[in-house]
């Protein structure tokens, strides 16, 4: 991952917000490539083969790991990956 950095100016915080995300672009390809696998293996698979309890859970595990954001601030935005990942699974299935 990322190593901690404590920038000193608005363009070093600049370029650590650009090495984060550069990061997280990288993860965020690899998580919708591999939950589009997902929805290949599932028997109901895209937005109806949800499973909301994994998600909370998911929320929950995250929220461990970054409790200043807790699972209140990391909801949305997980709601928002895996519906992005959903779609992009649908437009990429043939037929």
């Amino acid at each position: 991952m990322l190593r901690p950095e404590a920038p000193a100016t608005l363009a070093e915080c600049r370029e650590a917000i650009d090495r984060v995300d550069a990061a997280l672009a990288t993860l965020l390809e690899r998580r919708v490539a591999l939950a589009g696998r997902v929805q290949r293996l599932k028997p109901v698979g895209g937005f109806a083969g949800r499973d909301p309890a994994r998600e909370r859970a998911l929320v929950a595990r995250m929220a461990e790991r970054a409790p200043a954001l807790g699972e209140a601030g990391l909801a949305p935005v997980m709601n928002a990956v895996i519906e992005a990942g959903l779609r992009l699974a649908e437009e990429n299935t043939p037929g």
